[in-house]
């Protein structure tokens, strides 16, 4: 028996049979694979980015010192007014005593002041000092009432520029956040790059410097890390070879163009930088071992730092704690 004749698909079937083939085949051999962008692209990006933070931080910070300024003056002016207002409400109701008191007696008080005083005199000098303490009493309302009212004009432009630094303090906080979240994210993507980038085999033991925010002091940590592998001699201070304080003096030269200089020698650089805690130290920090200071690296962040070890050996990544610290300072 013959077997029946496959159906024959229509032309359109076809094509679309080819058409969904050559898609499963594009997905499963991707035509050219972008690479993924190595620690310095990243890096670079951050940079940038640090230069839209850096003036924003710098703004900041003068809106912060000039609201807490004008917040300072506008408290003090509240101050002098809180007595006046007091002034005010004891006269008011000194005023609104004898008014009332007027009101309730009317009349019949005058009559009853004739009745009694037993003269017309007596009773035009009780009418007089009545009117005097009354007159006495609304002067001392008007005085203060003029001079709250002069403490509210001289307040108000403050209250008002207090309210606008406020709302730009806020602005810019949240700007500084949104780029500061994207640098967090470039750094994710760094710490990753590295992972497969790590370069100058066992002399670099991770991501160096571990963090990076584009600051000065984390462009110094990545300048130092730029130089692993270069071998250690004594008095040398770059680019080809270094020892421990000329590759810190450097790695902040260049990272400032200069106008941080550090002075060959590491006592000298300790006693011209910010003392600051190990526990609070940031890349690019100075870290100085030993009492008499006779060496010292540069902290890279993670517990890490880049050092020129001694003569014989490389600039390299080592653990921060492997000598003992007598002391850690931050430049600039």
């Amino acid at each position: 028996m013959r077997p029946a004749p496959r159906p024959r698909l229509k032309p359109a079937r076809l094509f679309l049979g080819a058409m969904c083939a050559g898609i499963i085949a594009a997905l499963a051999f991707p035509a050219g694979a972008h690479a993924a962008p190595d620690p310095g692209q990243i890096e670079a990006q951050i940079d940038q980015k640090w230069n839209e933070l850096e003036p924003l931080i710098e703004k900041h910070n003068g809106v912060k010192v000039d609201l807490a300024d004008k917040q300072a003056k506008a408290d003090a002016l509240a101050n002098q007014i809180q007595p006046l207002q007091l002034q005010v409400d004891l006269a008011m109701g000194r005023v609104s005593s004898i008014s009332s008191q007027a009101y309730k007696n009317g009349q019949a008080s005058t009559l009853n002041a004739l009745l009694t005083s037993g003269s017309p005199n007596a009773l035009a000098a009780q009418l007089a000092t009545l009117d005097a303490m009354a007159k006495n009493e609304q002067n001392q309302v008007a005085d203060a009432a003029r001079a709250k009212k002069e403490y509210d004009k001289q307040k108000k432009p403050l209250d008002d520029l207090v309210k606008q630094l406020s709302a730009t303090e806020k602005q810019l906080a949240q700007q500084e956040k949104s780029i500061q979240d994207q640098i967090d994210q470039y750094q994710k993507m760094r710490l990753d790059a590295y992972g497969t980038t790590q370069g100058a085999g066992a002399l670099r033991s991770g991501p160096c410097p571990s963090a990076y925010d584009g600051s000065v002091g984390s462009k110094a940590a990545q300048i130092a890390c730029q130089q692993i592998g270069k071998s250690y001699v004594f008095g040398a201070v770059g680019p080809k070879t270094f020892d421990c304080s000329g590759l810190t003096g450097y790695a902040w030269s260049q990272a400032t163009g200069g106008k941080v200089s550090l002075y060959h020698y590491t006592v000298t650089q300790y006693n011209s930088t910010k003392h600051v805690t190990m526990a609070t130290a940031r890349p690019g920090d100075l870290i100085f071992f030993f009492g008499d200071m006779h060496h010292m690296g540069m902290y890279v962040g993670n517990g890490m730092m880049v050092h020129a070890p001694h003569s014989g050996d490389f600039v390299r990544m080592a653990p921060a704690n492997q000598m003992p610290i007598s002391g850690v300072g931050r430049p600039g």
